[in-house]
Protein backbone atom coordinates (compact mmCIF):
# COMPACT_ATOMS: atom_id res chain seq x y z
CA UNK A 1 0.00 0.00 0.00
CA UNK A 2 2.75 2.45 0.94
CA UNK A 3 4.65 1.55 -2.24
CA UNK A 4 1.56 2.19 -4.33
CA UNK A 5 1.00 5.48 -2.51
CA UNK A 6 4.66 6.45 -3.00
CA UNK A 7 4.51 5.52 -6.68
CA UNK A 8 1.40 7.64 -7.09
CA UNK A 9 3.15 10.59 -5.46
CA UNK A 10 6.15 10.15 -7.77
CA UNK A 11 3.90 10.05 -10.83
CA UNK A 12 1.98 13.12 -9.70
CA UNK A 13 5.21 14.94 -8.88
CA UNK A 14 6.69 14.05 -12.26
CA UNK A 15 3.53 15.22 -14.02
CA UNK A 16 3.59 18.48 -12.08
CA UNK A 17 7.27 18.98 -12.85
CA UNK A 18 6.72 18.32 -16.54
CA UNK A 19 3.77 20.72 -16.63
CA UNK A 20 5.87 23.33 -14.88
CA UNK A 21 8.87 22.89 -17.15
CA UNK A 22 6.78 23.13 -20.32
CA UNK A 23 4.36 25.57 -18.76
CA UNK A 24 3.83 27.55 -21.98
CA UNK A 25 2.53 24.50 -23.87
CA UNK A 26 -0.89 22.92 -23.27
CA UNK A 27 -3.16 20.44 -25.06
CA UNK A 28 -0.35 19.18 -27.26
CA UNK A 29 -1.32 17.11 -30.29
CA UNK A 30 0.78 15.05 -32.69
CA UNK A 31 0.09 15.92 -36.34
CA UNK A 32 2.33 13.49 -38.27
CA UNK A 33 3.30 9.90 -37.62
CA UNK A 34 6.51 8.80 -39.30
CA UNK A 35 9.52 10.00 -41.26
CA UNK A 36 11.20 13.36 -40.90
CA UNK A 37 8.67 16.18 -40.90
CA UNK A 38 9.85 19.74 -40.50
CA UNK A 39 9.42 23.44 -41.20
CA UNK A 40 5.65 23.50 -40.70
CA UNK A 41 4.37 27.04 -41.18
CA UNK A 42 0.80 28.22 -40.67
CA UNK A 43 -1.44 29.54 -43.42
CA UNK A 44 -2.64 33.09 -42.86
CA UNK A 45 -5.98 31.84 -41.48
CA UNK A 46 -4.22 29.40 -39.13
CA UNK A 47 -6.21 26.37 -40.34
CA UNK A 48 -3.54 24.77 -42.51
CA UNK A 49 0.24 24.44 -42.50
CA UNK A 50 2.70 23.73 -45.26
CA UNK A 51 5.64 21.48 -44.41
CA UNK A 52 8.28 19.17 -45.84
CA UNK A 53 8.50 15.43 -45.31
CA UNK A 54 10.49 12.42 -46.46
CA UNK A 55 8.06 9.83 -45.08
CA UNK A 56 8.93 6.57 -46.86
CA UNK A 57 5.39 5.28 -46.24
CA UNK A 58 4.21 7.97 -48.63
CA UNK A 59 6.64 6.76 -51.30
CA UNK A 60 9.11 9.59 -50.77
CA UNK A 61 12.84 9.34 -51.36
CA UNK A 62 13.63 12.87 -50.22
CA UNK A 63 11.79 15.93 -48.91
CA UNK A 64 8.60 17.05 -50.65
CA UNK A 65 6.08 19.76 -49.73
CA UNK A 66 2.64 19.04 -48.29
CA UNK A 67 -0.49 20.95 -47.31
CA UNK A 68 -1.65 19.90 -43.83
CA UNK A 69 -5.23 20.36 -42.66
CA UNK A 70 -4.47 20.89 -38.98
CA UNK A 71 -7.90 19.91 -37.61
CA UNK A 72 -7.95 16.66 -39.58
CA UNK A 73 -4.35 15.79 -38.67
CA UNK A 74 -5.02 16.39 -34.96
CA UNK A 75 -7.98 13.97 -34.97
CA UNK A 76 -6.85 11.21 -37.34
CA UNK A 77 -3.44 9.53 -37.10
CA UNK A 78 -4.01 7.91 -40.53
CA UNK A 79 -4.65 11.24 -42.26
CA UNK A 80 -2.36 11.84 -45.25
CA UNK A 81 -1.80 15.47 -46.22
CA UNK A 82 -1.95 16.65 -49.81
CA UNK A 83 1.26 16.68 -51.88
CA UNK A 84 1.90 20.17 -53.26
CA UNK A 85 5.36 19.90 -54.82
CA UNK A 86 6.05 18.03 -58.05
CA UNK A 87 7.40 14.89 -56.39
CA UNK A 88 10.62 15.41 -58.33
CA UNK A 89 14.00 16.58 -57.04
CA UNK A 90 14.35 17.80 -53.44
CA UNK A 91 12.32 20.59 -51.86
CA UNK A 92 12.60 22.81 -48.80
CA UNK A 93 11.16 25.80 -46.98
CA UNK A 94 7.53 26.24 -48.01
CA UNK A 95 5.19 29.07 -47.03
CA UNK A 96 1.54 29.95 -47.74
CA UNK A 97 0.72 33.09 -49.68
CA UNK A 98 -1.85 35.38 -48.10
CA UNK A 99 -4.62 34.33 -50.50
CA UNK A 100 -4.57 30.85 -48.94
CA UNK A 101 -4.67 29.35 -52.42
CA UNK A 102 -0.95 29.17 -53.17
CA UNK A 103 2.24 27.93 -51.51
CA UNK A 104 5.78 28.94 -52.36
CA UNK A 105 8.71 26.58 -51.89
CA UNK A 106 12.22 25.89 -53.11
CA UNK A 107 12.90 22.90 -55.34
CA UNK A 108 15.70 21.32 -57.36
CA UNK A 109 13.34 19.66 -59.87
CA UNK A 110 14.44 21.88 -62.76
CA UNK A 111 17.92 20.41 -62.26
CA UNK A 112 16.70 16.80 -62.51
CA UNK A 113 13.94 14.46 -61.43
CA UNK A 114 16.10 12.50 -58.97
CA UNK A 115 16.97 13.53 -55.44
CA UNK A 116 20.33 15.33 -55.53
CA UNK A 117 23.04 13.22 -53.88
CA UNK A 118 23.97 13.97 -50.26
CA UNK A 119 27.35 15.55 -49.57
CA UNK A 120 29.40 14.21 -46.71
CA UNK A 121 32.77 14.88 -45.13
CA UNK A 122 33.69 12.34 -42.48
CA UNK A 123 33.44 13.64 -38.93
CA UNK A 124 31.50 16.82 -39.82
CA UNK A 125 27.81 17.69 -39.67
CA UNK A 126 27.10 19.66 -42.83
CA UNK A 127 24.19 21.11 -44.78
CA UNK A 128 24.26 20.89 -48.60
CA UNK A 129 23.59 24.11 -50.51
CA UNK A 130 22.28 22.77 -53.80
CA UNK A 131 22.90 25.09 -56.74
CA UNK A 132 19.74 23.83 -58.45
CA UNK A 133 17.38 25.25 -55.81
CA UNK A 134 14.95 27.87 -57.13
CA UNK A 135 11.77 29.30 -55.64
CA UNK A 136 8.40 28.37 -57.13
CA UNK A 137 4.73 29.07 -56.44
CA UNK A 138 2.16 26.28 -56.72
CA UNK A 139 -1.60 26.14 -56.29
CA UNK A 140 -3.20 23.73 -53.83
CA UNK A 141 -3.59 21.12 -56.55
CA UNK A 142 0.18 21.02 -56.95
CA UNK A 143 0.37 22.91 -60.22
CA UNK A 144 3.42 25.19 -60.48
CA UNK A 145 2.02 28.58 -61.50
CA UNK A 146 5.21 30.65 -61.42
CA UNK A 147 8.97 30.54 -60.89
CA UNK A 148 10.19 33.48 -58.82
CA UNK A 149 13.97 32.99 -59.13
CA UNK A 150 16.14 31.73 -61.95
CA UNK A 151 19.62 32.97 -61.13
CA UNK A 152 22.49 30.52 -61.13
CA UNK A 153 23.06 29.12 -57.66
CA UNK A 154 21.15 28.59 -54.42
CA UNK A 155 17.81 30.38 -53.95
CA UNK A 156 15.73 29.03 -51.06
CA UNK A 157 14.46 29.61 -47.49
CA UNK A 158 11.68 31.97 -48.59
CA UNK A 159 9.05 33.34 -46.19
CA UNK A 160 6.27 35.89 -46.67
CA UNK A 161 5.59 39.18 -44.87
CA UNK A 162 2.49 39.57 -42.66
CA UNK A 163 0.99 41.93 -45.25
CA UNK A 164 1.55 39.30 -47.93
CA UNK A 165 3.40 41.68 -50.25
CA UNK A 166 7.09 40.84 -49.63
CA UNK A 167 9.30 37.75 -49.58
CA UNK A 168 12.65 37.30 -47.85
CA UNK A 169 14.97 34.50 -48.99
CA UNK A 170 18.59 33.34 -48.99
CA UNK A 171 20.74 33.37 -52.12
CA UNK A 172 24.40 32.84 -52.97
CA UNK A 173 24.19 34.71 -56.29
CA UNK A 174 26.55 37.38 -54.88
CA UNK A 175 29.18 34.76 -54.04
CA UNK A 176 28.09 34.39 -50.42
CA UNK A 177 24.90 33.24 -48.65
CA UNK A 178 23.05 36.50 -48.03
CA UNK A 179 19.49 37.61 -47.36
CA UNK A 180 17.51 39.05 -50.25
CA UNK A 181 14.00 40.47 -50.53
CA UNK A 182 11.59 40.59 -53.44
CA UNK A 183 8.02 41.55 -54.18
CA UNK A 184 5.42 38.79 -53.95
CA UNK A 185 5.54 38.36 -57.75
CA UNK A 186 9.33 37.95 -57.79
CA UNK A 187 10.13 41.47 -58.98
CA UNK A 188 12.42 44.01 -57.31
CA UNK A 189 14.98 41.52 -55.93
CA UNK A 190 17.44 43.22 -53.54
CA UNK A 191 20.36 42.02 -51.44
CA UNK A 192 20.02 43.24 -47.85
CA UNK A 193 22.89 41.59 -45.91
CA UNK A 194 26.57 41.53 -46.82
CA UNK A 195 28.69 40.13 -43.96
CA UNK A 196 30.73 37.03 -44.76
CA UNK A 197 28.87 33.95 -43.55
CA UNK A 198 25.62 32.06 -43.95
CA UNK A 199 22.61 34.34 -43.37
CA UNK A 200 19.40 32.32 -43.56
CA UNK A 201 16.13 31.15 -42.09
CA UNK A 202 14.69 34.68 -41.96
CA UNK A 203 11.18 35.62 -40.82
CA UNK A 204 9.37 38.94 -40.67
CA UNK A 205 8.34 40.61 -37.42
CA UNK A 206 4.57 40.81 -36.78
CA UNK A 207 4.46 44.42 -38.05
CA UNK A 208 6.48 43.49 -41.14
CA UNK A 209 9.18 46.09 -40.45
CA UNK A 210 11.98 43.82 -39.20
CA UNK A 211 13.58 40.46 -39.90
CA UNK A 212 15.00 37.86 -37.54
CA UNK A 213 17.45 35.31 -38.89
CA UNK A 214 20.30 32.98 -37.97
CA UNK A 215 23.82 33.53 -39.15
CA UNK A 216 27.14 31.73 -38.99
CA UNK A 217 29.70 34.51 -39.37
CA UNK A 218 33.31 33.25 -39.24
CA UNK A 219 35.72 35.40 -37.23
CA UNK A 220 39.21 33.88 -37.28
CA UNK A 221 41.31 33.28 -40.37
CA UNK A 222 40.89 29.54 -39.86
CA UNK A 223 37.09 29.88 -39.66
CA UNK A 224 37.00 32.11 -42.73
CA UNK A 225 39.10 29.70 -44.77
CA UNK A 226 37.00 26.71 -43.70
CA UNK A 227 33.76 28.54 -44.51
CA UNK A 228 34.96 29.54 -47.97
CA UNK A 229 36.31 26.06 -48.69
CA UNK A 230 33.05 24.36 -47.71
CA UNK A 231 30.93 26.88 -49.63
CA UNK A 232 33.00 26.24 -52.77
CA UNK A 233 31.91 22.60 -52.42
CA UNK A 234 28.26 23.52 -51.91
CA UNK A 235 28.33 22.94 -48.16
CA UNK A 236 27.98 24.84 -44.89
CA UNK A 237 28.68 23.78 -41.30
CA UNK A 238 25.67 24.84 -39.15
CA UNK A 239 27.40 24.26 -35.83
CA UNK A 240 28.05 27.87 -34.80
CA UNK A 241 25.09 30.15 -35.41
CA UNK A 242 23.69 33.17 -33.60
CA UNK A 243 20.48 35.15 -34.05
CA UNK A 244 20.33 38.62 -35.59
CA UNK A 245 17.66 41.19 -36.38
CA UNK A 246 17.62 44.00 -38.92
CA UNK A 247 15.17 46.27 -40.67
CA UNK A 248 13.65 44.90 -43.87
CA UNK A 249 16.09 46.99 -45.90
CA UNK A 250 19.05 45.50 -43.99
CA UNK A 251 19.74 48.54 -41.83
CA UNK A 252 20.11 48.51 -38.03
CA UNK A 253 21.70 45.06 -37.91
CA UNK A 254 21.85 43.74 -34.32
CA UNK A 255 23.11 40.50 -32.82
CA UNK A 256 20.53 39.06 -30.42
CA UNK A 257 22.24 35.95 -29.00
CA UNK A 258 25.79 35.32 -27.90
CA UNK A 259 25.21 31.83 -26.56
CA UNK A 260 27.63 29.78 -28.63
CA UNK A 261 26.95 26.55 -30.55
CA UNK A 262 23.88 26.44 -32.82
CA UNK A 263 21.07 28.95 -32.29
CA UNK A 264 18.61 28.84 -35.17
CA UNK A 265 14.98 28.56 -36.41
CA UNK A 266 13.93 31.92 -34.89
CA UNK A 267 10.41 33.29 -35.03
CA UNK A 268 8.92 36.42 -33.48
CA UNK A 269 6.48 36.16 -30.60
CA UNK A 270 3.18 37.84 -31.65
CA UNK A 271 3.97 40.76 -29.33
CA UNK A 272 6.97 41.62 -31.50
CA UNK A 273 9.41 41.99 -28.59
CA UNK A 274 10.46 38.37 -28.03
CA UNK A 275 11.88 35.65 -30.24
CA UNK A 276 11.40 31.89 -29.93
CA UNK A 277 14.16 29.68 -31.36
CA UNK A 278 15.94 26.33 -31.15
CA UNK A 279 19.34 25.95 -29.50
CA UNK A 280 21.86 23.42 -28.20
CA UNK A 281 23.96 26.00 -26.34
CA UNK A 282 23.15 24.31 -23.02
CA UNK A 283 24.08 20.81 -24.17
CA UNK A 284 27.36 19.05 -23.52
CA UNK A 285 26.41 16.43 -26.11
CA UNK A 286 25.78 18.95 -28.86
CA UNK A 287 22.67 17.31 -30.27
CA UNK A 288 20.17 18.25 -27.55
CA UNK A 289 18.05 20.96 -29.16
CA UNK A 290 15.38 22.68 -27.10
CA UNK A 291 13.13 25.67 -27.71
CA UNK A 292 14.00 28.91 -25.93
CA UNK A 293 12.54 32.40 -25.78
CA UNK A 294 14.58 35.57 -25.57
CA UNK A 295 13.87 39.29 -25.59
CA UNK A 296 14.73 41.12 -28.78
CA UNK A 297 17.55 42.90 -26.92
CA UNK A 298 19.16 39.59 -25.89
CA UNK A 299 17.94 39.55 -22.28
CA UNK A 300 15.47 37.29 -20.49
CA UNK A 301 16.44 33.89 -21.87
CA UNK A 302 13.81 31.25 -20.97
CA UNK A 303 13.71 27.54 -21.83
CA UNK A 304 10.38 26.45 -23.33
CA UNK A 305 10.76 22.69 -23.96
CA UNK A 306 12.62 19.94 -22.14
CA UNK A 307 11.21 16.70 -23.54
CA UNK A 308 13.18 14.71 -26.16
CA UNK A 309 16.50 15.76 -27.65
CA UNK A 310 15.23 17.60 -30.72
CA UNK A 311 12.73 20.45 -30.79
CA UNK A 312 12.93 23.02 -33.59
CA UNK A 313 11.14 25.10 -36.25
CA UNK A 314 8.66 26.83 -33.90
CA UNK A 315 6.01 29.11 -35.38
CA UNK A 316 3.15 30.95 -33.71
CA UNK A 317 -0.29 30.91 -35.30
CA UNK A 318 -1.48 34.26 -36.72
CA UNK A 319 -3.67 34.85 -33.64
CA UNK A 320 -0.81 33.89 -31.29
CA UNK A 321 -2.84 31.16 -29.58
CA UNK A 322 -1.01 28.13 -30.99
CA UNK A 323 2.57 26.98 -31.47
CA UNK A 324 3.55 24.44 -34.11
CA UNK A 325 6.98 22.82 -34.08
CA UNK A 326 8.98 19.71 -34.95
CA UNK A 327 10.12 17.23 -32.31
CA UNK A 328 11.34 13.67 -31.96
CA UNK A 329 9.24 13.13 -28.82
CA UNK A 330 6.76 10.22 -28.87
CA UNK A 331 8.57 8.49 -31.75
CA UNK A 332 8.66 5.04 -30.19
CA UNK A 333 12.44 4.89 -30.09
CA UNK A 334 12.85 5.55 -33.81
CA UNK A 335 14.64 8.50 -35.39
CA UNK A 336 11.39 9.98 -36.67
CA UNK A 337 10.77 13.70 -36.27
CA UNK A 338 7.11 14.70 -36.26
CA UNK A 339 4.99 17.82 -36.15
CA UNK A 340 3.23 18.91 -32.97
CA UNK A 341 0.82 21.69 -32.14
CA UNK A 342 0.02 23.09 -28.71
CA UNK A 343 -1.94 25.88 -27.13
CA UNK A 344 0.40 28.71 -26.15
CA UNK A 345 0.11 29.77 -22.53
CA UNK A 346 1.64 33.12 -21.57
Amino acid sequence: MYLRYFSLLVCLSASALYAQEEKHLANMKMLTHGGDNAEAYFSFNGKHASFQSNNAKWGLKCDQIFDLDIAKAAKDSTYKPKLISTGKGRTTCSYFLKDGKHILYASTHKGGDDCPPPFEIKGKYLWPVYKTYDIFVADLKGNVVSQLTNSEGYDAEATVSPNGDKIVFTSDRSGDLELWTMDIDGKNQKQITSGLGYDGGAFFSPDGKKLVFRSSRPQTDEEVNEYKDLLSKGLVAPTNMELYTCNVDGSDLKQVTKLGKANWAPFYHPGGKKIIFSSNHHSKRGYDFQLFMINEDGTGLEQITNKSIFNAFPMFSPDGKKLIFSSNRNNGGTRDTNLFIADWVE
